[in-house]
């Protein structure tokens, strides 16, 4: 049985025509199903020049694509976010922190199911701050937590606190971790993932312009957040599991550390390090989709 969006929102059926304002693009301007509706899976991560970089990898490795291709942004309409698409998947950027995502995955949604998209796989790819591992280290999230460790997004919608589960497809994630066995090339873990409300006081850094608390302060609290499962810290993965979850949606988040929070604030490898750090989640879920279309 195919599996199509679970599209929350009733009021959306009553709409002449719905305008995906932050992408430039509208079910009256624009064929859904005919731009979109062979999509399978959607890859989302903060930076457009990173999520181009993907598309261009993934084409290759599908061999859908010549080397130094261009690949046009359909959002190029807005500078919001960046789309890109090759075959059956889907590139997006989605800025930094929940709010931006928030609004990208809205939009996002809407689409897939406008373009009549099923059995859908979305993952996000992107870095964050290590807690614990080695710098290098790829962390496939199991729970998406919040700055008390708890699984659970909590907003305030009509001015009432609404609590939303956090926990991501565990198939997937098991998925994601086999196949980096069978890639062999670093080292990946499956773990809790802290979603913060900002990069500083919220990850408990010293070296932002604000910190009212002490050094060992800190080190308490990134230790007992190890010791809840958490292994790495990032902005976005709360509001991504939540918004996936609804919408009934298998998704994971991918993240490569660069840093180990537990030794410093401050991400010192050197560059040429960190290009070859960001793109290992890429690899993984390069492979990860080969696999599924019975490519690798």
């Amino acid at each position: 049985r195919e599996n199509f969006i679970n599209l929350c929102n009733p009021h959306l059926e009553k709409m002449k025509e719905d305008i995906l304002y932050h992408f430039a693009l509208g079910t009256g301007t624009h064929d859904f199903p005919t731009l979109f509706g062979d999509v399978k899976f959607v890859c989302v991560g903060g930076s457009p020049s990173r999520m181009k970089a993907f598309i261009a990898y993934i084409a290759e490795e599908l061999g859908l694509g010549s080397p130094g291709c261009d690949y046009p942004n359909i959002c190029a309409g807005t500078d919001r976010y960046a789309m890109y698409k090759v075959g059956p998947v889907l590139s997006v950027s989605h800025g930094m922190g929940i709010p931006s995502i928030s609004i990208m995955l809205h939009e996002l949604i809407k689409l897939l199911y406008h373009a009549k998209c099923s059995d859908i796989t979305i993952i996000r790819i992107g870095t964050s701050g290590g807690i614990g591992l080695e710098p290098g280290s790829v962390v496939i999230t199991r729970q998406s937590v919040d700055a008390t460790f708890k699984p659970q997004l909590e907003q305030v919608v009509l001015g009432k606190t609404v609590i939303r589960s956090t926990n991501l497809d565990e198939q997937l994630a098991q998925e994601l971790m086999q196949c980096s066995k069978e890639i062999g090339q670093f080292n990946t873990v499956i773990g809790n993932t802290m979603c913060t409300l900002d990069f500083y006081e919220g990850q408990g850094r010293l070296d932002g312009a604000i910190c009212l608390y002490d050094e060992e302060e800190k080190l308490q609290y990134l230790k007992n957040a190890y010791e809840s499962g958490v292994r790495n810290i990032e902005m976005e993965s709360s509001v991504f599991a939540a918004m996936c979850n609804l919408s009934g949606v298998k998704a994971a988040v991918v993240c490569v550390t660069l840093l180990n929070r537990l030794e410093g604030d401050q991400i010192s490898s050197p560059h040429d390090v960190l290009v070859e750090y960001q793109q290992r989640p890429q690899k993984l879920v390069g492979y990860f989709i080969k696999k599924s279309l019975g490519k690798a």
